[in-house]
């Protein structure tokens, strides 16, 4: 009998391989992975949420081909083998954004391409795929994924309401060019928060705010 049916499909240590990546072990904040992603298409919310959706697909799926595939490919090219998966994923991942989301698609440019150097993806290929089982890789790989696209979201939605005055492309804080809401009181929307340099400083404070709640952290 396998591990999985002795442990059960959502046993407790599966659980974790999901939740873990939220806080404790998350790719961003804890292992400073895939922060390049995490500047350049933060400032809006439906940006960073379709960019998640992509990257824990193509993290997740990698993630049990490689499980599947791990005794049958040669150690010395398994980088190469892990690459041609990934690229194969990203790609039908690109065309069905731009047969369903096109103007998304457009917005998020090469940053889709990129995922396939995402350093998420191939770390958790290498760390946990190549170890385990295809089910523990899948849970794995959305765990992942959700713990990527939590920080994005966090980054966005600060990036997007202080930079735009909008949550998901809809006014929040009034019209700026009515003067309605709080612009009506002289609130001006701050436009270096949408530049790259202020979302790297973003990440920085939702970090150190990770940090300040999560002691253990502090360990790592």
């Amino acid at each position: 009998m396998s591990d999985t049916n002795k442990e059960g499909l959502f046993s407790k240590s599966n659980i974790k391989l999901i939740t873990a990546p939220f806080n404790d072990d998350n790719p961003i904040s804890v292992q400073v992975l895939g922060i390049c992603s995490a500047l350049a298409v933060t400032v809006q919310m439906k940006n960073a949420f379709v960019m998640a959706l992509s990257v824990t697909a193509v993290i997740a799926l990698s993630n049990v081909i490689i499980s599947l595939l791990r005794n049958l490919i040669p150690s010395r090219i398994r980088i190469i083998v892990q690459l041609v998966i990934v690229a194969l994923l990203v790609i039908l991942v690109d065309l069905i954004l731009k047969a369903y989301a096109y103007d998304v698609s457009k917005q998020l440019s090469v940053f889709v391409g990129l995922i396939i150097t995402n350093c998420i993806v191939m770390g958790r290929l290498e760390a946990f795929a190549l170890g385990n089982t295809p089910w523990k890789s899948f849970l794995d790989g959305i765990g992942n994924g959700i713990g990527y696209g939590i920080i994005l979201m966090v980054v966005a939605f600060l990036r997007e309401l202080l930079g735009s005055g909008k949550i998901w492309g809809f006014e929040i804080l009034g019209d700026p060019i009515e003067k309605t809401g709080l612009y009506a009181y002289g609130y001006v929307n701050n436009g270096f928060i949408i530049l790259a340099p202020m979302a790297l400083i973003v990440v920085g404070i939702v970090i150190w705010v990770q940090r300040h709640f999560n002691r253990k952290l502090i360990e790592k």
